[in-house]
């Protein structure tokens, strides 16, 4: 079961990054501002926020001793914090001051990537704080990287759609092209599948973009014969552009945050879906699992942060409840309905439930008078409290929304449009969001991340006609 322990509400807009040490969380955001929190009361410490980025943040990472905090933004520099008091280190600016996108430490704390907009991705020397190597992708802006276990390759996803891997001397192993449309995050797990042929190391390897898609891959590690990348399967549920993944410590996990406004748990091994987490109500840009306790941390650009915490012990409950959408509460199991009561703060009924075999369809038909004289809930507060959670599923039963045409609902509210206009970029956004977009100095396209070459917007009456008719057949 996962429960949603916490929410910090603290940035002034969009969240881009989350990040955690072993003590510590640090979230960015377009806000220009780095936040970081004690993960024993979610408190802000003393020295947060911090400032130094002249433009939005893109991304934060602590290094693997928590000592370092790093940071890069749009002004095209990477910058290093002590978390001991938020004393800024070191400024690392990108050759050709391209917007930095991501940042990442070596596991070793030898060196930190930089990717950048340009394509342009940096080796830095942690000792020195010097640029040791540099190098460039073919096409489109760096947007992602993840390093192997144990440091001596990285991989980088490209906005046009390549995962490369990369040694520590800055030569380009392997390229793939992995998705349509653009790689958005990819991360690899620190846990080993198995030894491949020649001495290989293998790990699991997970990529999310543009094309709504999460991939597994298998990726080999030879420190003598380079490596290679092998695609495993695809992992379905999300309904749009997947901008974050990552892989809890232990492997065992797969977190994923879409522009559908969803979280998505998954099981590696299976890739069955464990959760799935609808709380924010914007783009959900990031997600980090902790890497000594069973906390999990998603950020969107509703400007919220939420912290959920596992049930270690039972680590696939309550996949019924946060999938309501996938299973109808009529066709719930007995077992799912354990899972309900226990997410919704009944677990001292479970027993109660299981015994006089409540399945789904058993739940929906509970009276006043049942609860009363067939299950003996002698407590008129219990029976009103149990009947009040009821009553908010038939709720929900009847108000399910009717199952809108992606292509009608804007990328960025992901509501239906009333009045669609066609942006720069190709893309279609409802008139009031995009004009709030641009009127916010975002210069870039919602979809891409490319700049807008113009602000005029044009109205797509088309696709109006098309929504018009939609609704006109949903009344009848």
């Amino acid at each position: 079961m996962v429960t949603l322990i916490h929410t910090l509400a603290d940035h002034g807009d969009d969240v881009n990054c989350c990040a955690f040490s072993s003590s510590c969380l640090a979230t960015c955001s377009l806000d220009k501002t780095i936040r970081v929190y004690s993960l024993n009361n979610f408190a802000e410490l003393p020295y947060s926020p911090l400032r130094g980025h002249t433009y939005a943040v893109h991304c934060c990472c602590f290094s693997p001793s928590g000592h370092l905090l790093a940071s890069c933004s749009t002004d095209g520099t990477t910058v290093l914090w002590d978390t001991g008091g938020g004393v800024r280190l070191a400024v690392l600016e990108q050759p050709g001051s391209s917007p930095v996108r991501v940042c990442r430490f070596s596991p070793g704390s030898t060196y930190l990537v930089s990717g950048a907009a340009d394509g342009s991705v940096v080796l830095w020397n942690l000792q020195s704080l010097k640029l040791y190597r540099s190098g460039s992708v073919k096409d489109g802006s760096l947007v992602a990287c993840a390093f192997s276990p144990n440091g001596n390759f990285f991989v980088t996803g490209s906005s046009c759609g390549d995962l490369t891997i990369w040694d520590d001397k800055m030569r380009s192993l392997y390229n793939e092209k992995a998705h349509d449309l653009g790689v958005m995050c990819c991360d690899i797990s620190s846990q080993p599948i198995s030894d491949g042929e020649h001495g290989c190391r293998c790990f699991q390897m997970a990529s999310c973009g543009q094309d709504n898609q999460i991939k597994l891959w298998l990726i080999f590690f030879a420190d003598f014969l380079g490596a290679e990348l092998k695609y495993k399967c695809t992992l379905s549920g999300h309904s749009a552009p997947v901008l974050a993944c990552a892989f809890s410590s232990n492997g065992q996990m797969l977190v994923s945050g879409s522009v559908d406004k969803s979280v998505i748990i998954y099981e590696t091994n299976t890739g069955n879906t464990l959760h799935t987490l609808s709380q924010h109500t914007r783009y959900v840009t990031t997600c980090a699992f902790a890497p000594h306790s069973p906390l999990l941390a998603t950020g969107s650009m509703d400007k919220t942060v939420n912290i959920w915490q596992f049930d270690l012990e039972q680590p696939c409950a309550g996949s019924c409840v946060e999938a309501e959408s996938q299973v109808a509460v009529e066709d719930w199991s007995e077992d799912d309905v354990s899972a309900w009561l226990s997410a919704e703060n009944l677990v001292d009924f479970v027993e109660l439930f299981k015994k006089n075999n409540i399945d789904g369809k058993e739940l929906l038909n509970l009276t006043r008078e049942s609860l009363t004289n067939e299950l003996k809930i002698e407590s008129l507060g219990l029976r009103s409290k149990v009947l009040q959670k009821i009553e908010g599923l038939r709720m929900k039963m009847t108000s399910l929304p009717v199952t809108v045409p992606d292509e009608f609902l804007c990328p960025i509210t992901r509501e239906l449009m009333k009045d669609p206009v066609i942006a720069a970029d190709g893309y279609s956004y409802e008139r009031e969001a995009m004009e709030h977009w641009i009127r916010t100095k975002r210069c870039s396209s919602p979809m891409t991340n490319l700049p807008l070459h113009s602000p005029m917007l044009t109205p797509n009456r088309t696709l109006k006609m098309a929504i018009s008719h939609w609704l006109e057949t949903q009344q009848k």
